[in-house]
């Protein structure tokens, strides 16, 4: 890897966390479901990177949806400050993005790993 660029990981927040996490960055709007603080190990709760409620409710986790929710959802990060927040953390650390959705093909993290690696390119 060149100088600057950091790894950019997604996890299931219900995974084990790992050593080589580096930064572990919540990208819920909700807090994950039978989960308790302390056995989180995160270190950045950015809810605001999430998904609109209004979005979120859309999408449902229809996989029929997913070329919506992708859309849309670029286009709500593409005006959202918490973007250039995450974009800073990513350009100095490597970071695992975590998240509680089951599928862990389609889900927000997904979206922001790519928009992040897009603008490291």
């Amino acid at each position: 890897m060149s100088p600057g660029h950091h790894r950019i990981r997604i996890k299931r927040i219900y995974e084990t966390p790992a050593p080589d996490d580096g930064l572990r960055i919540l990208v819920d709007r909700l807090w994950p479901r039978g989960l308790r603080k302390e056995n989180a190990r995160i270190d950045h709760w950015l809810k605001e990177i999430a998904p609109s409620d209004a979005l979120r409710r859309e999408f449902g986790h229809d996989v029929s949806k997913w070329a919506m929710f992708q859309h849309r959802y670029r286009e709500e990060l593409a005006a959202n400050p918490a973007l250039e927040e995450l974009r800073a953390l990513a350009s100095q650390n490597d970071i695992t993005l975590l998240y509680a959705a089951k599928d862990e093909a389609h889900n927000q993290a997904v979206i922001l790993k790519q928009v992040l690696e897009e603008n490291l390119k």
